[in-house]
């Protein structure tokens, strides 16, 4: 029973988990017996990925919330706090994609949001569920990026500049928590997975040509049950 599901016992937060990766992810978690608190602003998209939860034999707790509004995070670390004394697994998979353009044709608008979702909610993130993640037995943060946070790419600057700070946010993170607690820290870059947000980057591109989230879940989980010195990184492989 320990090996069908490793993750049993343990509490997971995912976060953009009504679609996509995070979707994926909530669901590979849950296989492994995690129960699993699965954040977006769909309900109805999050009620079905609970509906695959249970029917699978796993559970989970719907809690909505969107990322870009200022109390969103500290109230649901609060009713997170309220039912569960630790937070042993925390994924974050939300992240908001810009229109496409050259530095000089960025929307205001649309950069303030990934700035807002991207970075800023990612640090609330870490501040409000720190002490949670701290008192588990060996609490983890995984966090999706993109090669373009380390490699520019033109006309892709404001979704890289979010995802570099986001990529600092969690390695300066890594190495405060390192050495005082039992937290530890991955970085993972999925690589090119068949989303719609890699539709919508890549609207001419055959979804086919690329791997299905499942397969960048199934890593992140094999992450989790094993182990890993914090501040580590990796990226998939474009097919799978």
């Amino acid at each position: 029973m320990a090996d069908s599901k490793p993750l049993a016992g343990k509490t997971a937060l995912v976060t953009g988990s009504s679609k996509g990766i995070g979707a994926a992810t909530a669901l590979a978690l849950a296989a492994a017996g995690a129960h699993v608190v699965i954040t977006g602003r769909d309900v109805g998209a999050l009620e079905g990925v609970e509906d695959a939860i249970h029917e699978g034999g796993g559970t989970a707790t719907i809690a909505p919330v969107d990322l870009s509004e200022s109390d969103g995070i500290a109230r649901l670390a609060s009713a997170l706090a309220g039912r569960w004394d630790t937070l042993d697994i925390l994924v974050i998979a939300a992240a908001y994609l810009p229109s496409l353009g050259p530095v000089t044709q960025i929307d205001g608008k649309e950069l303030g949001r990934a700035i807002t979702v991207n970075l800023l909610a990612t640090q609330a993130l870490l501040a409000s569920f720190d002490p949670m993640l701290k008192r588990a037995p060996a609490g983890r943060v995984v966090g999706l990026t993109s090669s373009v946070a380390a490699k520019p790419r033109a006309y892709w600057s404001a979704y890289a500049a979010t995802k570099a700070g986001f990529e600092n946010l969690l390695d300066s993170y890594a190495r405060e928590v390192g050495s005082i607690s039992n937290v530890r820290v991955a970085i993972v870059d999925p690589g090119a997975t068949r989303t719609q947000m890699r539709a919508r980057a890549y609207p001419g591109e055959d979804p086919r040509s690329v791997k299905e989230p499942a397969v960048v879940a199934e890593r992140i989980v094999a992450l989790l049950t094993g182990d890993f010195e914090t501040g580590h990184r990796e990226r998939l492989e474009t097919s799978g």
